[in-house]
């Protein structure tokens, strides 16, 4: 780099530890400042919320909800993540896990007009697209994906090719070991955010001014005042089940959730549920952990022996429209409202923000 810049990055959630990668690779002198009291994720509710999601890259599904541009945007960052993970995989001792062998869509029987509903909304988004939703027959079914038994009889299915998804607590890892020259500045609070300058607070105590020639500012909820952000709920219940094998993320139309099954390496199994419209942070209650371990034991049998290792929740930045936005000016970059869409939009809007700047070539 011919002229290496002084960046600050305020947050080191996803989106902080993509941006100090990609930039530390780039020649620039980075440093990174996070409330955290370290890289490793502390399963509390309170540290990135990266680490709690399931890290499914799922463009066609998202149609069910979201507008036709995130998926655009979910096709390109698949592609990204690919190269990343590649990358990170020659540079650590991490070796993070990604696949894209497609998703499904499953239905209980007396769930098809709900599903088809779904899928209606999905085939509508992706018209012009040449991936689509393909019908599975039963026996189908059970060639692609052997545990999937539904309890109430035979179940309606739909793969989703070219779907993926990615290890995100390795990956997280591995972001911030990948480039030793990046400055991890843990314990350290920003309170505000300008055009070459952030405040910062070290342990509540100490209030500082940081001049840098860039700030980027990705702390998702932790952007208020500043931003009108607000936290969505997300839970994952985490499963040792080594007795089932399940190869892409499964998700479950369900009447009342969308409960999602991915399977991680390690025979490990996570179940969730996209969203909740709260900013509670406590433990996943009783009827949530019931319910969805009902739904998901209700197709994959098997996980009736499955060990719960750990129950999560954490809070998802969304804006007032739930969508993404990027700020620049000269001086300061901000990108928040990634939703439940953080893993899937992330490369794609970070590389949409420094196209804007002078900071990539």
């Amino acid at each position: 780099m011919n002229n290496p810049k002084r960046i600050g990055i305020a947050g080191a959630g996803l989106l902080g530890r993509l941006a100090a990668w990609t930039l530390a690779r780039q020649g620039h002198e980075v440093t990174v400042l996070d409330p955290a009291l370290s890289s490793d994720p502390q399963f509390d509710g309170r540290g990135p919320a990266g680490f709690t999601a399931a890290g499914m890259l799922s463009p066609l599904a998202e149609l069910d909800a979201a507008e036709p541009d995130v998926a655009h945007r979910g096709w390109y960052s698949i592609e990204r993540w690919e190269q990343i993970v590649q990358e990170l995989r020659q540079t650590t001792h991490r070796q993070p896990h990604f696949d894209r062998h497609g998703s499904l869509m499953v239905a209980h029987g007396s769930d098809l007009g709900a599903a088809q509903r779904v899928l209606s909304r999905i085939a509508s988004g992706a018209k012009d697209w040449p991936a689509q939703p393909v019908t599975l027959a039963p026996e189908e079914l059970r060639e692609t994906e052997p545990a999937l038994h539904g309890s109430q009889g035979p179940l309606h299915a739909w793969l989703l090719p070219g779907e993926g998804a990615i290890c995100t607590v390795g990956t997280m890892k591995a972001l911030c070991e990948a480039v030793p020259q990046v400055q991890w500045e843990w314990g350290h609070r920003v309170s505000a955010v300008h055009a070459g300058w952030m405040a910062t607070t070290n342990g509540g105590q100490h209030t500082q001014e940081r001049h840098f020639d860039w700030v980027i500012d990705v702390r998702g909820v932790g952007a208020r005042p500043n931003s009108p952000v607000r936290g969505v709920r997300g839970e994952v219940i985490w499963l040792h089940a080594p007795d089932v094998r399940l190869t892409r993320p499964i998700r479950l139309l369900h009447p009342r959730h969308r409960v999602y099954i991915v399977p991680r390496p390690g025979d490990v199994i996570l179940v969730g549920a996209s969203e909740i419209e709260s900013e509670d942070r406590s433990p996943v209650s009783l009827r949530t952990a019931v319910e969805l371990m009902a739904a998901a034991h209700s197709i994959v049998p098997g996980l009736a022996e499955a060990r719960i290792l750990r129950m999560d929740t954490n809070l998802r930045p969304a804006l007032p429209d739930n969508r993404p936005e990027i700020h620049t000016e000269p001086g300061l970059l901000r990108i928040n409202g990634l939703y439940r869409h953080g893993w899937l939009l992330a490369p794609s809007l970070l590389d949409e923000a420094l196209s804007h700047t002078d900071l990539v070539h």
